[in-house]
């Protein structure tokens, strides 16, 4: 299912991270950046709703409003029934939606908070989308005090928060066309290897996008992903050509961006909700507004897993959704 837009556009944003992330490729770009992951608060889940609020409030401060201003806040995130999310919002005090997709929330959210915008249901909203290295691993791993070897094809889970402006004025970047995903499940179990669950979804998602809007692969300047890793971007670049014909070459994956594989210690690279949009509100909205880039589509992932089907030996689905991101001027 694929909606077209003709009035949204996400006017601003506005990035907050945790010191892996700060000291990765992209450090520069993101708004602000912590040196130790509590963050002032005793709990790591305390932690990521205060990066929640913080991230709300810079982009409050850049649009020059009040919460009172804001319609609608719609915000996901990786923890039981989205407490990062419902916490921040019981602060902030704005009508709110939660979401979840794994880590094609960020997306998930910018679809619904578009088809409002576009459908004048309302005037603006709030989108974010957070994860929290150390909260995510305590809930579907083992808390990183164990110490718990892994395989190199895990992911780390980045610490931060992004968050969009939505609304029908016209500046910023526009919101084009969005592609919602549908579940996809190949019967892989590795919990440890979320690259290879979830390359089916975005290749499925990515074809049907195309089919739906009639393009060709080559209609985009980037194609941006999120978040294999580095065996997952193979994969899916392999994937579309056997699958589907499709030669993936302006093309690539969020998870490889945010942090340096070859010298930080991140596995096959970064992973969570806050991953995708963390890369794309800052570094490509950046090189978006210097017209490096024109036309971008991206496809958040999510690996829709639970520790109690992975401990039951359930194979686990995965979702992707897309959204086309073109320069107004």
């Amino acid at each position: 299912m694929t909606f077209q837009y003709k009035n949204v556009y996400i006017n601003e944003t506005a990035t907050v991270t945790g010191p892996y992330e700060q000291k990765g490729p992209l450090g520069q770009y993101f708004d602000k950046g912590h040196d130790e992951l509590y963050f002032g608060t005793k709990t790591w889940e305390n932690a990521e709703s205060k990066l929640i609020e913080e991230s709300v409030d810079i982009l409050l401060t850049k649009r020059g409003c009040t919460k009172f201003d804001i319609d609608l806040f719609i915000s996901g995130d990786l923890l039981n029934q989205t407490v990062a999310s419902n916490y921040a919002a019981s602060r902030l005090g704005i009508p709110f939606m939660g979401v979840y997709n794994a880590c094609a929330t960020s997306v998930e959210g910018l679809i619904l908070g578009a088809n409002m915008v576009e459908a004048k249901q309302i005037q603006n909203c709030i989108c974010a989308a957070s994860s929290h290295n150390n909260a995510a691993e305590k809930q579907f791993r083992y808390p990183v005090e164990y110490g718990g070897p892994k395989p190199k094809t895990t992911t780390f889970t980045t610490t931060g928060c992004a968050s969009a402006y939505l609304s029908s004025e016209k500046s910023g970047i526009r919101v084009e066309s969005a592609t919602v995903g549908t579940v996809t499940d190949m019967g892989i179990k590795d919990a440890y290897h979320m690259g290879a669950v979830m390359v089916p979804a975005c290749a499925d998602t990515i074809y049907h996008h195309l089919m739906d809007t009639k393009r060709e692969i080559g209609y985009y300047d980037l194609v941006l992903s999120g978040d294999l890793g580095v065996y997952g971007e193979n994969i899916l670049k392999d994937y579309m050509k056997t699958e589907y014909g499709i030669t993936l070459e302006n093309y690539d994956d969020t998870a490889t961006m945010i942090f340096d594989v070859e010298s930080q210690p991140v596995y096959a690279g970064g992973s969570g909700p806050a991953c995708a949009p963390l890369v794309t509100y800052s570094y490509i909205f950046d090189q978006m507004k210097k017209k490096e880039y024109k036309k971008v589509l991206l496809v958040a992932t999510g690996a829709l897993m639970s520790t109690t089907m992975v401990n039951e030996k359930m194979s686990i689905p995965s979702i992707a959704h897309a959204i086309s991101l073109e320069v107004t001027l």
